[in-house]
């Protein structure tokens, strides 16, 4: 088993292999792809779907020389086990083991790091033209998928290309999905284009027999047949958006025919100016249960190889769950409440939404800015879009949220769904500064709940709220269920869980029941420490800070966010606006990029676990007296 694979440590080692050979390592490549992802969890799907593509760019292109650039870095899996991490491949994911992404500093061969979408053509054109500058010569791939292709910066990157006409080879991994189905106008677009490929057969057959007239009636007749190919092109097979952008467009090809794909490949190493190769591919190939459940497979947990079927932990739902539910039972009672998402459905539990409110449902694809902008639209219309986006994603909206939201003060309900630490994904993944972005906004309201009832409450709230924009954050996990009687919660009111007169625990979000558990170790070291469920970083509960911080001068704050501008900052804002002298220590977020890992490990080296802030608080309380 995996004969050939074994001997494969570098892209160098595949150049010799026949085409029967290639598509032998093809198959063990899934097969060991398929056995590794079972026990580490990551993208399946997607990395099963593009095997000959990446063995077929690097056997034409020569790494890291040619600089190949992965779009929707969850392409990757097989790049990076023929780029001499293969026996690290089973470390994929995992603490301190190789990323589930292209990353920079990780190896050579990984040009550019990427955890979302849509990069590669921008950063692919800005390597070209400074290899022009520098006189050098290399080439330049970058492959995208086709809902990556969906968003504007692809667009604006192919605009570019295609007017600087710079030599750059962009390949279109089209599988017709995303995570889930793909949703827009280009899908429909590229599968039209995939039902006329008989069009490049047409003209290659037409100019090789235009060629074999007379040479003065050949270039004549070839010349006529340039003017008459256009008008044909656009009534056989509609590229004309890729070449009017200036790019030289092939296909659609069978991504899963490595001898096809090196011809073109070859011939397309040899042309000059920008061109696009579109690459059919079955996302999921090679697995019966990928295929039968590409959103499942496009990223999920360890799974069983032979039934498909998840190794699922016990616990209490998720937060994403909730959230789904929840909203459901919200819509019921209100037909203003609309869900809107971008390309991610089941990854923000707004699939219960769909499947019960079609027409209030709306996937926008992968354009997290338009998502932000369109529902400001929806909501000057008299309804109330619910956004539910991951706290990372949300960033590349932050411009909309600020001119086309918050400066016009319209309310709309932002759900940040994977706030804080996420785990395996990474820093691409992890939500950590969604406090700090948001509070600086003028007439947000930025809130986080502690558990399950506090969620209901807090969404109950955002429904009901008109005055203005309002986000909930949430972590990946599951939601404590509390016996705590429900409480109507009040825009900036948090809630004093214990008082204390050693020190006081200032928590918020996924951080609160850690600070109460931490609390009462301490109380067995004969220290008492209150803790705070503040609620809300904005606006912040300032009359119940004043109250504990004038009582209490040693205050510790925990916070799943980045310690510069998150909620600790905003606790020392209060303290110095009204010149309230206390010792504060901030525990959260360092100021640095974190890994990936599990969630468990990463918070335990954190220091956001009960053990941790037990830990750092009694330093903290000892050193102090």
């Amino acid at each position: 088993m995996n004969n050939l694979l074994s001997k494969i440590n570098s892209p160098s080692d595949i150049k010799s292999l026949s085409f029967k050979e290639l598509d032998t390592l093809a198959f063990e490549i899934r097969r060991f792809i398929i056995e590794v992802v079972s026990r580490t969890g990551g993208h399946l799907a997607p990395s099963l779907g593009c095997v000959e593509l990446t063995l077929a760019v690097h056997k034409v292109f020569d790494a890291p020389k040619d600089k190949i650039i992965w779009d929707v870095g969850h392409q990757s899996y097989t790049h990076k086990i023929i780029t001499g991490r293969r026996e690290k491949f089973h470390t994929l994911r995992q603490y301190k083991g190789i990323s589930g992404f292209p990353n920079i500093g990780e190896s050579e061969y990984d040009v550019f790091s990427t955890g979302h979408s849509s990069t590669s053509i921008a950063a692919g054109l800005g390597i070209a033209c400074g290899r022009d500058l520098n006189k050098d010569d290399f080439k330049v791939v970058c492959i995208i998928g086709d809902g990556a292709i969906t968003a504007g910066m692809a667009y604006e990157g192919l605009n570019q290309a295609g007017f600087l006409k710079k030599n750059l080879i962009v390949i279109l991994n089209d599988n017709h999905m995303s995570i889930s189905e793909n949703v827009g106008g280009m899908s429909r677009y590229l599968l039209r284009i995939c039902k006329t490929s008989f069009y490049n057969e047409l003209k290659g057959d037409l100019w090789d027999l235009l060629g074999l007239l007379p040479p003065t009636l050949s270039d004549r007749a070839r010349l006529a047949a340039r003017k008459l190919r256009e008008g044909l092109k656009n009534l056989v097979i509609p590229t004309i958006l890729f070449e009017e952008l200036g790019l030289t467009y092939v296909g659609p090809l069978d991504g899963h025919n490595i001898r096809s794909l090196v011809e073109a490949l070859e011939s397309a190493k040899e042309s000059n100016g920008p061109l696009l190769l579109h690459v059919l591919t079955e996302k999921g190939r090679g697995y019966e249960p990928a295929i039968n459940n590409l959103p499942l497979f496009h990223g999920l947990g360890p799974f069983d190889v032979e039934s498909g079927k998840l190794i699922k932990k016990d616990g209490p739902p998720t937060f994403t769950r909730i959230f789904g539910e929840t909203l459901c039972k919200l819509a019921e009672k209100n037909d203003k409440i609309i869900a809107i998402t971008a390309a991610m459905p089941e990854g923000t539990g707004t699939y219960y939404f769909r499947d019960k409110f079609k027409d209030r449902f709306f996937d926008v694809g992968i354009a997290e800015q338009h998502a932000v902008t369109f529902a400001a639209g929806m909501a000057l219309e008299g309804y109330i879009p619910v956004c539910a986006i991951y706290s990372t994603f949300l960033q590349r909206g932050f411009d909309q949220i600020v001119h086309d939201i918050a400066l016009q003060n319209i309310p709309v309900i932002f759900c940040l769904d994977r706030a804080g630490i996420v785990g395996e994904d990474g820093p691409t993944h992890h939500g950590t500064f969604d406090l700090t972005y948001l509070r600086m906004i003028p007439n947000m309201v930025v809130m986080s709940p502690k558990d399950e009832n506090e969620f209901v409450d807090m969404l109950g709230l955002a429904v009901n709220y008109k005055k203005g924009p309002i986000a909930i954050r949430y972590p990946k996990s599951f939601a404590i269920h509390s016996n705590e009687k429900p409480s109507k919660i009040k825009i900036g009111k948090g809630k004093i869980i214990r008082e204390g007169k050693d020190g006081f625990i200032l928590a918020i979000g996924s951080l609160v029941y850690p600070a109460i558990e931490a609390s009462n170790m301490l109380k067995e070291k004969e220290l008492d420490v209150g803790v705070f469920n503040a609620r809300f970083v904005k606006p912040i509960d300032k009359s119940t800070i004043i109250h504990i911080t004038k009582r209490v001068k040693k205050i510790i704050t925990c916070e799943e966010n980045a310690l510069y501008g998150g909620f600790g900052s905003a606790v020392l804002e209060v303290l110095a606006d009204n010149k309230i002298i206390c010792n504060v220590l901030r525990l959260g977020i360092p100021d640095k990029f974190i890994e990936h890992g599990s969630r468990t490990i990463l918070l335990e080296k954190l220091g956001l676990t009960v053990n941790g802030i037990k830990k750092k608080v009694e330093q903290f309380l000892k050193k102090e007296n």
